[in-house]
């Protein structure tokens, strides 16, 4: 079996941490560089709920898309739920090992497993990675259709593709327009406005839109907005995650169990229609 010193190294080695944001807390919170890892669960989300599953499981190893501390802390006290996830996480030998933003510009990347949900074929980064000489990594994708679809229908498939959500998808301009390009960013995309309009796609798959970037982009633009709920949009990589590191545990004979959380850690639990709304 692998030591979770050398698990961890082929993570870096996929996304490295020296390529997430300033800002941004990745790499390993807890674990054992020593410790033995049989069996590896991916998430989105370190919270609590994933923790028990992984105990559940017996994972050796937990690798989440968010951080667990993403501003720092002065204290683990079991006291807080967040030191009580770094208690459970120690007491049942479980490694916690994040990847964040350096996920979400790789190759593949975040927006590479969304846009692989919905069979988009990717063109390019949208906001491309200038270190990057073959131009693959970077912010989000720019996506093609193999057959032009309307707004109401790409959101369609976008609610049967993605995990199901209170929210589902929400949609902003005319639903009977044509997309034929889309950008697609997995998580929150409202800054990437700019990158979006000077792409010239047709529409934009994103999630937590907010209400003025959302309403500059439909009243300047013949942009289409389709709004999902962040978890889901980030979700598919957990899958793609899973699938690179399956490959590498294969490729070295380490006979890793890897293992997908399918628990919807959305915040959003339930939906009220407005009365008289329009589908």
């Amino acid at each position: 079996m692998p030591r979770l010193s050398e698990v961890i190294a082929a993570l870096e080695n996929l996304w490295p941490a020296e390529r997430a944001e300033s800002w941004d807390a990745v790499g390993t919170v807890v674990g054992d560089p020593d410790q033995e890892v049989t069996r590896v669960l991916f998430a989105v989300d370190p919270v609590q709920e994933i923790v028990d599953e992984a105990v559940k499981l017996g994972a050796d190893l937990l690798v989440t898309h968010h951080p667990l501390y993403l501003r720092g802390t002065t204290t683990v006290a079991a006291s807080h739920f967040k030191g009580r996830v770094v208690h459970t996480l120690i007491k049942n030998d479980i490694a916690l090992h994040v990847a964040h933003t350096n996920a979400d510009t790789a190759d593949p990347g975040v927006s590479d497993a969304l846009a692989g949900a919905l069979d988009l074929r990717v063109v390019g980064p949208l906001v491309p990675d200038p270190a990057d000489p073959s131009g693959r990594r970077g912010l989000g994708r720019i996506c093609e259709l193999d057959h032009p679809v309307t707004v109401r229908e790409l959101a369609a498939r976008a609610a049967a593709r993605l995990p199901a959500t209170a929210q589902g998808i929400r949609v902003a301009g005319d639903p009977e327009t044509t997309v034929r390009t889309i950008a697609v960013s997995g998580g929150s995309g409202d800054s990437l406005f700019d990158a979006v309009r000077a792409s010239g796609v047709d529409a934009f798959l994103t999630a937590d839109l907010r209400h003025h970037p959302a309403s500059e982009a439909v009243s300047h633009t013949p942009l289409a907005l389709l709004d999902a709920a962040h978890w889901a949009t980030e979700w598919p990589w957990c899958e793609q995650a899973a699938a690179q590191l399956d490959e590498i545990s294969d490729r070295h004979d380490w006979n890793l169990r890897v293992h997908v959380s399918k628990t919807v850690t959305d915040p959003w639990t339930s939906h009220s229609p407005s009365p008289g709304a329009p589908n």
